[in-house]
């Protein structure tokens, strides 16, 4: 009984003192604390449904109110532009959808980059379906979109353009304020999924030319279930959700206000902290850039070197399996991601990853690690040190050797 008890004990230690480092950041992020108590905060207080006009329900709305406002004032839109939603999902099918639709009349042209959520291309895939055309664009090494490419795709009958404006995979950024005076000067709305930059690097929807803005707060460590589209005043759009009218009649629900709330506080905190945080972060991924390829043979950096987000690191090996590097890192405490945690049940090579030209085997071999707010020197030393164990144990596996 003692033995068992000690072994048990032994295996006990063992699982505490095992190191766990996050490097999946850009799938999602853990709540901050400060949004996660001011969101506890008004729980038992705030509960009511928004549109009741009894004084629990004005509470709320207040709430709902200044959450809204605090959500535009990160990228410089008015509060009324605001539309709050389930996801960046729902957003971006809102946004698509609703446009392309209330203005069929007009024009039935719809463009895209390659490399959008698979929330943009499977809605922009949808809308073919039902009789409208699309155009994908094309990008180069680094996954940009070059403007005149847009500008050349435009037609007559052209509705939308939606482009995102920084890649979940890759992190490239794409040039949207050019994009977006493309786009106004010949009478198109512009759409960009703003989800993986929202909250890191700096939005001015004014100055960007954009009419529609998708943003998430599970993605700048606010709660789960709560998103926004931002819909500049005069876009031509209607809703894909019916029912009571929530949200000025864009969409229908009860509005999950604690979510929201929480949202909007951890909006404000990546507003404040944005530059501090974002060189933090650019040291941080510079280090695990410039090492790894400079000790791990044979290896790439996918995306831009330098137009791309301060916490986006995505590299390719040779002679590796993505899903092989991904299941070695979890046994050892690191959580990383072979592309979008949205489409890593797909075994087919990453849509992003073939539009900048890779072939299906170099996709397979790519790693995303994608650090964040809690991210400290000594994770990125840890994986330093982890990777190459692990590139160097696979490639003697591997059937194809390297010369």
């Amino acid at each position: 009984m003692s033995k068992l008890k000690t072994t048990k004990n032994k295996k006990s230690a063992r699982h505490i003192k095992a190191r766990r480092v996050y490097m999946d950041y850009a799938a999602a992020t853990p709540v901050d604390p400060r949004a996660a108590k001011k969101t506890a905060d008004i729980l038992p207080d705030v509960f009511a449904n928004s549109m009741s006009f009894h004084g629990f329900g004005r509470q709320a709305r207040e709430v709902l109110e200044q959450s809204r406002q605090d959500v535009a004032s990160v990228i410089n839109a008015r509060a009324e532009e605001i539309v709050f939603t389930g996801s960046a999902t729902e957003s971006n099918n809102l946004a698509i959808k609703g446009v392309m639709f209330v203005n069929r009349a007009r024009g039935k042209h719809l463009i895209i980059s390659p490399i959008e959520h698979a929330c943009v291309t499977e809605s922009a895939n949808w809308l073919k379906k039902h009789g409208f055309d699309l155009t994908v664009l094309k990008v180069d090494k680094y996954g940009l979109v070059d403007p005149a490419d847009v500008a050349a795709a435009i037609r007559p009958d052209t509705i939308l353009v939606s482009v995102m404006h920084a890649n979940n995979e890759i992190g490239t950024i794409e040039p949207i304020e050019e994009i977006g005076k493309i786009c106004r000067q010949k009478g198109v709305y512009f759409h960009t999924d703003a989800a993986q930059s929202f909250g890191k690097i700096p939005i001015d929807v004014a100055k960007m030319n954009i009419d529609l803005l998708t943003a998430s707060s599970q993605k700048i460590y606010g709660p789960k279930g709560a998103a926004c589209l931002c819909i500049r005043e005069g876009v031509n759009i209607e809703p894909i959700l019916h029912g009571g009218g929530q949200e000025s009649g864009m969409r229908s629900s009860t509005v999950n206000v604690p979510a929201i709330y929480g949202f909007a506080q951890a909006g404000l905190i990546a507003k404040k902290e944005m530059a501090k945080e974002s060189a933090r972060q650019i040291k941080l991924r510079d280090k695990l850039i410039d090492v790894i390829l400079k000790t791990i043979p044979h290896s790439y950096l996918n995306g831009h070197p330098a137009k791309r987000l301060p916490n986006n690191v995505n590299v390719r090996f040779d002679y590796v399996e993505g899903e092989a590097m991904i299941i070695q890192m979890d046994i050892n405490g690191i959580a990383a991601s072979t592309g979008s945690a949205c489409s890593s049940a797909k075994l087919t090579a990453s849509h992003v990853l073939t539009a900048i030209g890779l072939k299906p085997q170099e996709a397979h071999g790519s790693l995303r690690l994608s650090i964040g707010r809690w991210t400290k020197e000594t994770d990125v030393n840890y994986v330093l040190k982890i990777l190459p164990k692990i590139i160097e144990r696979l490639r003697e596996l591997s059937p194809f050797k390297i010369n």
